[in-house]
């Protein structure tokens, strides 16, 4: 059996993971029953889940892996090896600089043989090595309308142990809460996509403002972590609701704790966790 290992990341490129907020999330573990089930309703990458079970090996993890991150991770050999032949062919170029069109398409045609070949490519994946950042393309049509950089990653990406242990369950997020809002010592991660921004990659990108407030509904439990930034403003807009209609925020039994990002010199913004317990 492979051993467990303990990441501070998710092993393959994902928008939203919470690695910058781990050591928080850790800390705040420190006060929860190791013995809970602990269900995350929007398992992502499955970073959460991951530290979870890595944290407090006995307890019960159920990872609800709606975007299928799982197989992301089972093709990464022929991640690694697309990426590799890819260094391959640019070589000689110099790095962080723009591909010119000739060995750009090279490129492509390395890309559509693989995807004719195996009949899947990790598009998010090759676009966090390809493209410029934050930008992704979800299939090759979309790869071809894109300009191409010299980033790739020089090391292949490795999952071993990633994941170990964890219950992995694929379903709506609503469907996952009502199998658990009835039972015992059941911890909820809430991490959704948040409001205003990019969600692109998610599988869920077509959600709009009132998909976001019906995830509050979940938070009508005796346990729960919630995450949120205040580009969102969802925590601003439950105090204003709670002064006209008193006990109508969810989280006012919550602890709320923040971390300050600063992804680029011009961008800045808060995220935000809320820990009900």
């Amino acid at each position: 059996m492979k051993a467990s290992k303990n990441y501070n990341s998710s092993p393959l490129p994902f928008m939203g993971q919470k690695r910058r907020f781990l050591t928080k999330f850790k800390i705040e573990l420190e006060s929860c029953d190791p013995n809970a089930t602990y269900v995350d309703l929007f398992g992502g990458s499955g970073l959460l889940s991951h530290t979870v079970k890595q944290h407090c090996p006995d307890a019960q993890v159920i990872y609800n892996d709606y975007d299928n991150f799982s197989k992301r991770i089972e093709w990464i050999t022929n991640t690694n090896k697309l990426i590799q032949d890819i260094r391959n062919l640019i070589c000689d170029l110099p790095k962080d600089k723009a591909i010119p069109f000739e060995r750009r398409q090279s490129i492509l045609d390395r890309v559509y043989s693989e995807e004719k070949r195996l009949g899947y490519v990790d598009y998010i994946t090759l676009s966090s090595n390809l493209l410029f950042a934050m930008n992704y393309a979800l299939s090759y049509d979309e790869l071809t309308r894109q300009v191409f950089y010299n980033t790739l990653r020089e090391t292949p990406y490795n999952a071993i142990g990633y994941l170990d242990g964890v219950q992995r369950v694929s379903m709506d997020y609503k469907e996952l809460f009502e199998l658990y809002r009835d039972q015992a010592n059941v911890i909820f991660l809430v991490d959704p996509p948040y409001l205003s921004t990019d969600v692109s990659s998610y599988k869920s990108s077509h959600w709009k403002l009132s998909d976001y407030l019906d995830v509050l509904d979940v938070l009508d439990v005796e346990q729960y972590f919630y995450f949120t930034s205040n580009k969102s403003n969802v925590v601003e807009l439950c105090e204003w609701i709670s002064k006209k209609v008193p006990g109508a925020n969810p989280f006012e039994h919550a602890i709320a704790i923040s971390h300050a990002n600063n992804p680029s010199y011009n961008s800045k913004f808060t995220d935000i966790m809320l820990v009900k317990r």
